[in-house]
């Protein structure tokens, strides 16, 4: 699980229960009618608003805002170190057992791709073309939350005008003004909450995903490029570090001494 989403859901939440807590039992915030408005009313907008296969596909993207595992960046420039070793002293075809031996997938693609000797403005297009795919998925789940972000408080409203709407028509019975005005006001506070901390950071996290990936398949991209037009192992080691920050750059190479 990803250490910083944890904590980050653990202590804002954990905040908030112990604010309600200091104050009154939690029983007070807990009010089913509330729910419903908001995260009913939440859901059924995000389906008019959306396919339904693309609401149903952000379940499979949040578990990349708790259980992705981003690529180290660094971890690749020795790879295609040794890679662009082999291929000038042995041939590019001595890749092929290697390639066979790659778990990512776009990695595996483009070395693949090398190997079977395609042009290389082909093989740039065809990764090219695989990132703005990725990319493209990534943000219909980001833009989805960020509609959740927008639709919830505004729920969180229609519920409150209920309340209202429920306690002026009740006035005359003091015993109903309570649960009315408890509609009002809490169901503001669900939409607030499930907007400002669930939806809107999760789209946040997911965005930041996405720009990480795109990072590293760009890498892959341009070692792949330079396997395949036979650079010395130390050029391909310069085009790399230019998509570093300077202080990863500085331990890549000491990892390399």
């Amino acid at each position: 699980m990803d250490l910083a989403t944890l904590i980050g859901v653990l202590f804002a939440f954990g905040m908030v229960l112990m604010g309600i807590m200091s104050g009154g039992p939690l029983s007070l915030f807990i009010n089913a009618p509330s729910l419903l408005i908001v995260l009913g009313g939440t859901i059924g907008i995000l389906f008019i608003n959306y396919p339904l296969k693309d609401v149903i596909g952000v379940a499979g993207v949040l578990k990349n805002v708790f259980f992705a595992q981003a690529q180290d960046p660094q971890g690749l420039i020795p790879t295609f170190i040794d890679f662009a070793t082999r291929a000038r002293r042995e041939g590019i075809l001595a890749l092929e057992s290697a390639a066979g031996e790659l778990t990512d997938t776009f990695f595996k693609q483009g070395l693949e791709l090398v190997i079977d000797g395609l042009e290389p403005q082909s093989i740039r297009d065809i990764l090219e073309t695989e990132i703005e795919h990725i990319e493209q998925r990534h943000r219909k789940g980001a833009d989805i939350l960020n509609s959740m972000g927008a639709y919830a408080p505004a729920m969180g409203m229609v519920g409150t005008l209920i309340g209202l709407v429920q306690m002026l028509q009740s006035m005359s019975d003091p015993s109903s003004i309570g649960p009315a005005m408890a509609v009002a006001l809490i169901t503001t506070f669900y939409g607030s909450v499930l907007a400002n901390m669930i939806a809107l950071p999760m789209a946040g996290k997911l965005t930041a995903r996405s720009s990480e990936e795109v990072l590293v398949k760009g890498m892959i991209i341009e070692g792949i490029m330079s396997i395949s037009a036979g650079d010395n192992p130390r050029i391909v080691e310069r085009k790399l570090h230019a998509y570093l920050a300077p202080h990863m750059r500085q331990n890549t190479q000491e990892k390399g001494e």
